[in-house]
C-alpha cells in the first residue's frame, strides 16, 4: 500500500549540472543546477530563476557551458550549489579550479569536470509558473579518460552524480542494466 507523502519533487534521478558563464567583465561564475534537461536533439533547458547571477551572466554573454558533475569533484559541485554568486564575489576563485575559454561559444569551460556542453542562448522562458533558459548545444567535449572504445562517453568511467530530492543525497551513475530500444522489444511482438 502506498503512503501519502504530500508535495514532493518526486523525479529521480536528477542531473547535477555545472552551468558556467562570464559576466560583463569576463569573470567566471558557476552554478549547480539539478533542474535541467535535454529538450530536443540539440537543445537543453535549465530552470534557473530570473535574477540569479548565472541567469544575469547568460543574459549578458548570450552563451554558457553545462558540465556533468562527477564523483571526483562532488565537494566543489556541491559548493557551487550552496554559495551564491550574488553574495560571494570570489565564489569560483575559492575552489582553485581552472577555466578556459570555449572555442565554440563565449563561455568558460571548467577544466576539472570531464564532460561539457557548449551552448548558445536561444531564449529565456518566463511565466507565472516557470523560469527557464534554453540553449542550443553547439558542441560537446569530453576527457579521453571517460570515453569507451567506441569514442562515446562511458557512464561507468564518468561516474556522474545524480541528485536525490527525497533525501538530498548524491548518487552515482554507472551500472548498465539493459539496452534502450531493446529491453521492451519482446512486447512489440504480442
Amino acid at each position: 500500500m502506498k503512503k501519502d507523502l504530500g508535495v514532493v519533487q518526486a523525479v529521480y534521478p536528477m542531473p547535477v549540472l555545472m552551468v558556467a558563464a562570464y559576466d560583463e567583465n569576463e569573470k567566471v561564475n558557476v552554478m549547480n543546477v539539478a533542474w535541467g534537461q535535454i529538450c530536443d536533439m540539440d537543445k537543453i533547458i535549465l530552470f534557473i530563476g530570473e535574477g540569479k547571477r548565472t541567469w544575469l551572466n547568460i543574459q549578458a554573454s548570450k552563451a554558457f557551458t553545462v558540465a556533468l558533475a562527477d564523483r571526483a569533484h562532488m565537494d566543489v559541485a556541491d559548493f557551487f550549489g550552496i554559495a551564491s554568486g550574488n553574495r560571494m564575489e570570489d565564489k569560483f576563485e575559492r575552489t582553485g579550479y581552472h577555466a578556459v575559454p570555449s572555442d565554440k561559444v563565449h563561455a568558460p569551460i571548467i577544466e576539472e569536470f570531464p564532460v561539457v556542453m557548449e551552448c548558445e542562448l536561444l531564449e529565456f522562458l518566463h511565466s507565472d509558473h516557470v523560469d527557464g533558459v534554453v540553449g542550443k548545444i553547439v558542441n560537446v567535449k569530453a576527457e579521453e579518460s571517460v570515453l569507451a572504445e567506441n569514442g562515446k562517453v562511458d557512464p561507468a568511467k564518468l561516474q556522474a552524480l545524480m541528485f536525490d530530492q527525497f533525501q538530498n543525497g548524491y548518487y552515482l551513475t554507472g551500472e548498465k542494466v539493459g539496452q534502450a530500444w531493446n529491453a521492451g522489444a519482446g512486447l512489440m511482438k504480442k
